[in-house]
């Protein structure tokens, strides 16, 4: 059996390939798809199979699959980009055969509010009219999301965001990782959509976490959605991106990115990683 990642230069990507290892997948049957071999030379001298493809190049695609069983799409990191490049891949796997894919999309995406899950739901949709067996891996926020708050709040000691009182169900990426490995080496996952999110806590509650990290007193300010992407500009943050991240604390306020599932830890067999051992790890 042979095991495609794609976007396995990334965090991602680069910890589900040590978790299949983990998991026993003989190096030579994994297949790590990036942009950039160079990017990528550790995994290709520890025997991984390198292939250089690009999600806008369905050729590039469809040589990159080639005999591939499983694969695990990481979703792309281009946001408004992301529906076209991941129909290259879906249309590249029907081409070369792959019978199983496993999908990074994103908490409640069904239904979700978030402008990030626009392009997930769509995706999810091309995967359910593609034929092929999948299974939806719907990841929560990763922890490390919140790592750049560290330096902020021992500076400053505010968390800023508008988040309200909602809950986000977060856990580290590793954990997602593995989730990731479990469903691509163990059988009964075809149909599937997993809800994936660890320990919940409200802004309140990370802030205490992050005055633990940084060792001074940290408060939630909470903010209007506009004035925290201003304030998220002024930081340095595109514009673009700034409303994104603004809009998903919107949406962390109503629930969007909540869950009690259980589904991480059951697919993982131990506990989610908690905040305060992943932030700023």
């Amino acid at each position: 059996m042979t095991i495609a990642v794609t976007g396995a230069a990334g965090h991602l990507g680069r910890l589900t390939i040590t978790a299949l290892r983990t998991r026993g997948i003989a190096a030579g049957d994994i297949v790590a798809v990036v942009r950039d071999a160079a990017k990528a030379a550790d995994l290709a001298a520890d025997g991984v199979q390198v292939r250089v493809a690009d999600y806008a190049d369905a050729a590039s695609l469809r040589d990159a699959l080639a005999g591939v069983d499983k694969l695990l799409l990481v979703s792309g990191s281009e946001v408004g980009q992301r529906l076209p490049q991941h129909t290259n891949i879906i249309d590249a796997a029907q081409a070369t055969g792959v019978a199983f894919i496993a999908y990074t999309s994103i908490l409640n995406a069904a239904t979700s509010p978030l402008i990030l899950a626009g392009e997930h739901k769509a995706t999810e949709e091309l995967l359910a009219a593609s034929g092929i067996d999948h299974a939806l891996l719907r990841n929560g926020w990763y922890w490390e999301n919140y790592d750049s708050s560290v330096a902020a709040a021992a500076a400053t000691g505010a968390l800023f965001g508008s988040a309200g009182t909602g809950r986000v169900a977060g856990a580290a990426r590793k954990d997602f990782a593995e989730a990731s490995a479990a469903v691509l080496t163990t059988e009964g996952h075809a149909g599937a959509v997993y809800e994936l999110g660890g320990q919940r806590l409200t802004y309140t509650e990370l802030a205490e976490v992050l005055s633990d990290i940084v060792g001074v007193p940290v408060t939630y300010k909470d903010l209007p959605k506009e004035e925290y992407a201003t304030i998220l500009e002024n930081a340095g943050v595109p514009a673009q991106f700034a409303a994104v991240l603004a809009d998903s604390d919107a949406g962390i306020a109503v629930g969007a990115l909540d869950t009690d599932s259980g589904d991480l830890e059951r697919l993982i067999g131990r506990p989610a990683t908690p905040a305060a051992e992943a932030i700023g790890a």
